[in-house]
């Protein structure tokens, strides 16, 4: 075999660097015996680590620290992560699943920091686990990076003591961390401890401080005017609750954003790029101070990404950090890139690092001594943001992201550095803004909706790109050189036999081939199928289903009137009904005022679906509500059933078919409902007060069911009548109705506007067209 080319930092022998201890003999052989306690083996790298051993290490046990979720037990999680695709030919020779845990894998049920007993038969205790996000709440990087291994260590050190405390047994501690603990320096990092002063215990004291301080700041009065006005702008016409809802949400959102913030800033004031590497830095400072008394390795992966060839090549969980730009990339969403193009993007494939992390458990490192290497590949074998470009690009040529319109055009990058991409999301970002702003004025139609999509989207791409670069600005620009020597003198030291199945020289790595015959095609072929799957769902509603039969009484179908069963509004239907009493003369006059007070209407509707509607009830004052209702029965009902929608009509007849209870629930006044009379079980109108001549008086005999009053309604019927509102359907248009559909099981948004819409799509909700087809013009009918 050829000698691997050796750093680009020159060759390192003996006499300039301290040398890991040598593997002397098989990993198998060596961890042979043992037993391992590991966390994270839910996690990315831990669940591969766990195949390894139970798969490469036959007389190796393992226990393995994992937390119940919900109601799943930890014992219950390993058993299904044990039932995963890749464990099947180990579970198999085993005798199945319990067979192997009985066996080989013991469960430890807790988490970090709260850490149970460990076995105290245990030689080697792996800590693979952590909060693995760039960009976690200060605090919660501190309670898992820095807490949880202390209290791991602590844990540790009772396990191999005797009663009195004395250590009676020297475990081996491999610790995994990150390569860019190294912070915001530049050039060569050794495998070495990095150098700084930061107390990690005053700074774990300030990170938990920090939670409390920032939720105190959110309960300011000032700070909760600020978001309630928020929710408002968006909420205020579908009630206080839906809008107090959102506040707090907002809230919410807003604590864990400044913790996020606080964290970025105190990293960087520090050194670092980001509270990740801070809290894993600090918490490679807690492994050298209470790991004294034991053997110590620290492993420190770059960035990790498919394997290249076990337990197959392309084997990855979930998105890591390059996969979005390359996903973007192919899909035409990523015009340009704000990284250096000769800085290198430190890849190296998760099954390297696995056989890495195993042979640096089969050591035996001197006690006291923390033995430090890089899983890495930018030292000896490069790969630059110009050449993944070049990688993704051709794959992309020979393999097409195919979109609806064809092929996906491949943008061309120059990498003109980050401030021309900078100026160019604001500009964007300003366009969103401007574009939402003119939306909230456009008639409601399909055009406006598409319109909406399509700003949606390029909010939704914006929002990506600014929280990718954002968080991972510093690395596209990154000087960082991983020396890894020590890990290559560790590679150079296996065993013969074990030089196939656990090497892990990155020198090895043919970018070209991995790249683009197994990296980008294990991300994007799962994401192709899914997006096609999803098309196929969409084209399946989600929510509007086929209706099957139901015991009388057990469900209900709920449907709005105006802009749902017919293409109508308020105003329109006050004219129609208002008009034919009045004389030519007083009917130009009347259309007159109506005409002159719509901007006021538009804006009472704006902001209070109530207010506007009992504006428009004013106008019924003086008007003779038994001529009212005569005149509906004999001219109006046929040339309102003709405004009907065709697909509304068929809808509810099905829901009467199926035995379900229909509800008509609506803001027009009461005797405007008297056409529907024969389609509905129940109509909730607004019922118009009269003096004693049967005048109406311009008031209401309650207030109109709008917003939160029509989910109150329902769940009081319901309530009432035990019908099933989880199995029961509603049928609406307008963002005001979001509480009624968020009611019943089943909501449907029917020709929505933009604010219903778009929660509609947040919600999974199934989204149709219901156009009104009336022979008769608008005009006619007043």
């Amino acid at each position: 075999m050829p000698k691997p080319p050796a750093s680009t930092f020159g060759d390192v022998t003996p006499r300039t660097m301290h040398l890991p201890p040598p593997l002397e003999g098989r990993i198998a052989d060596l961890l042979g015996g043992k037993k391992i306690v590991m966390t994270g083996v839910t996690g990315f790298i831990g669940e591969q680590l766990l195949w390894k051993v139970l798969g490469e290490c036959p007389d190796t046990t393992t226990a393995v620290l994992v937390r119940p979720k919900g109601s799943v037990t930890a014992h219950q999680r390993v058993a299904g992560l044990l039932g995963k695709k890749i464990f099947k030919p180990i579970v198999e020779a085993a005798g199945g699943v319990e067979a192997l845990m009985a066996a080989r894998v013991e469960v430890i049920e807790g988490d970090l920091p709260n850490v149970p007993d460990l076995p105290r038969d245990l030689d080697v205790l792996l800590h693979c686990a952590g909060d693995v996000s760039f960009d976690p709440p200060i605090d919660q990087a501190f309670m898992t990076n820095v807490i949880g291994t202390k209290a791991l260590l602590t844990k540790l050190r009772e396990a191999c003591s005797d009663e009195d405390g004395t250590l009676v047994k020297i475990p081996h501690y491999v610790h995994v961390s990150t390569a860019y603990t190294a912070g915001r320096r530049r050039g060569a990092i050794p495998e070495a401890a990095h150098v700084h002063d930061v107390d990690y215990e005053a700074e774990t004291v300030a990170a938990l401080a920090m939670k409390d301080h920032i939720e105190a700041r959110s309960r300011d009065a000032g700070q909760l005017t600020v978001l309630r006005k928020q929710a408002e702008e968006l909420h205020a016409k579908a009630g206080y609750l839906t809008t107090s809802e959102d506040t707090e949400r907002r809230r919410q959102e807003w604590v864990k954003n400044e913790l996020i913030a606080a964290g970025t800033e105190r990293a960087r004031s520090l050194g670092w790029t980001d509270v990740y590497t801070f809290a894993k830095a600090l918490g490679e400072r807690v492994v050298a101070d209470l790991g004294r008394d034991f053997r110590v390795s620290i492993h420190r992966p770059a960035i990790v990404e498919s394997s290249l060839r076990y337990p197959y090549p392309g084997w990855i969980e979930g998105f890591k950090m390059a996969d979005p730009i390359i996903l973007a990339y192919g899909r035409g969403q990523l015009p340009e890139f704000p990284a250096s193009p000769d800085a290198v993007i430190d890849i190296i494939p998760c099954d390297y690092i696995v056989n890495a992390i195993l042979a640096v458990c089969a050591t035996t490192p001197e006690v006291g001594r923390v033995e430090y290497y890089h899983g890495s590949s930018g030292a000896r074998n490069p790969l630059t943001f110009r050449g993944i470009y070049e990688h993704v690009r051709r794959y992309f040529a020979e393999h097409p992201y195919t979109t609806g319109q064809g092929s996906t055009p491949l943008a061309t990058w120059t990498f003109p550095g980050p401030e021309p991409i900078e100026k160019l999301m604001w500009v964007g970002n300003l366009g969103i803004k401007a574009g939402n702003k003119l939306l909230s004025f456009a008639p409601r139609s399909k055009t406006t909706r598409r319109w909406a999509q399509q700003l949606d989207k390029g909010a939704k791409q914006l929002e990506f790109l600014t929280k990718y670069f954002t968080l991972y600005g510093e690395y596209l620009q990154s000087e960082l050189h991983f020396v890894d020597d020590r890990a290559l003198a560790l590679h150079t030291s296996l065993h013969p036999d074990d030089k196939e199945i656990f090497g892990f020289d990155s020198a090895a790595i043919d970018w070209r081939h991995y790249m683009e015959e197994v990296h980008i095609p294990a991300i994007t072929n799962p994401v192709r199928r899914l997006e096609a799957a999803r098309k196929r769902r969409q084209a399946r509603a989600a929510t509007f289903k086929d209706l099957k039969p139901a015991e009388p009484g057990t469900v209900l179908a709920a449907f709005d009137l105006d802009g749902t069963v017919m293409a109508t509004n308020v105003v329109e239907t006050y004219l129609w009904a208002r008009l034919p009493e009045l004389s030519p003369a007083r009917r130009a006059a009347e259309v007159a005022r109506v005409a002159a007070q719509l901007p006021l209407y538009l804006g009472a509707e704006r902001r209070d679906r109530g207010r506007f509607l009992r504006s428009i009830y004013r106008r019924y004052a003086g008007a003779d509500l038994a001529a009212l209702e005569e005149y509906v029965d004999e001219t109006l009902a046929p040339q309102i059933l003709d405004r009907m929608s065709p697909d509304a009509i068929r809808r509810i007849r099905e829901h009467r078919d199926a035995g379900h209870t229909t509800i008509l629930m609506t803001g027009v006044i009461r005797p405007l409902t008297r056409p529907f009379e024969g389609l509905f079980d129940t109509i909730v109108a607004a019922d118009l007060a009269t003096d004693p001549s049967g005048r109406c008086t311009g008031f209401l005999s309650g207030p109109p069911m709008v917003g939160e009053s029509r989910a109150a309604w329902l769940h009081h019927y319901a309530t009432l009548h035990g019908i099933d509102l989880g199995q029961s359907y509603g049928y609406a248009d307008s963002h005001v109705d979001l509480p009624m559909l968020n009611t019943v099981g089943n909501p449907v948004a029917v020709s929505p506007d933009i604010g219903l819409m778009r929660a509609a799509r947040a919600k999974g909700w199934s989204i149709i067209e219901w156009p009104a087809m009336s022979p008769l013009p608008r005009w006619r009918m007043s």
